[in-house]
């Protein structure tokens, strides 16, 4: 549990509305959760709520690298810039490390920044599934799971 910082203007625009508008904070609960839900993961009793910028989201996950896709998946959206995660695990585990992209960055940039070898990327792209489609599609803001050990789902 606790509060992870998200860049309010830069990530997935899951809602309809032209940007420049507000969007009702009801339309933005029911967008990340349909968001969520969408990407397979399907946390048991899972409820968002959003207010001013900030999707508190509860559930219970069965492990911590779903706790993390979750929170990732929910904060990387256009118009969030904070998640309250009041997630249950099943199955707690050390938590991995979060890294926002900067201009520049790569998959393999950050792969050498972490792990001192930048062939082991497919780790950090496998992390972050289903989020990431394509590692070669990642972006300024966006925030990015890098799991402690060998395996993406640590």
């Amino acid at each position: 549990m606790g509060i992870f910082d998200f860049l309010k203007d830069v990530g997935e625009k899951i809602t309809d509305s032209d940007k420049k508008a507000a969007v009702d904070d009801k339309a933005m609960e029911g967008a990340i959760a349909r968001h969520v839900q969408g990407l397979g993961l399907r946390p048991d009793g899972f409820r968002v709520a959003f207010d001013d910028g900030t999707a508190t989201i509860n559930g219970t996950v069965a492990t911590q690298a779903v706790r993390e896709r979750v929170i990732l998946a929910a904060g990387n959206v256009y118009g969030v810039s904070r998640v309250d995660d009041r997630l249950t695990v099943k199955a707690p585990a050390p938590e991995a490390k979060l890294h926002t992209v900067k201009s520049g960055d790569t998959l393999s940039k950050i792969a050498r920044e972490h792990y001192g070898d930048a062939g082991r990327y497919p780790e950090i792209f496998e992390a972050n599934k289903p989020m990431l489609k394509d590692p070669d599609k990642i972006y300024p803001g966006q925030v990015l799971r890098i799991p402690l050990s060998a395996s993406p789902d640590a």
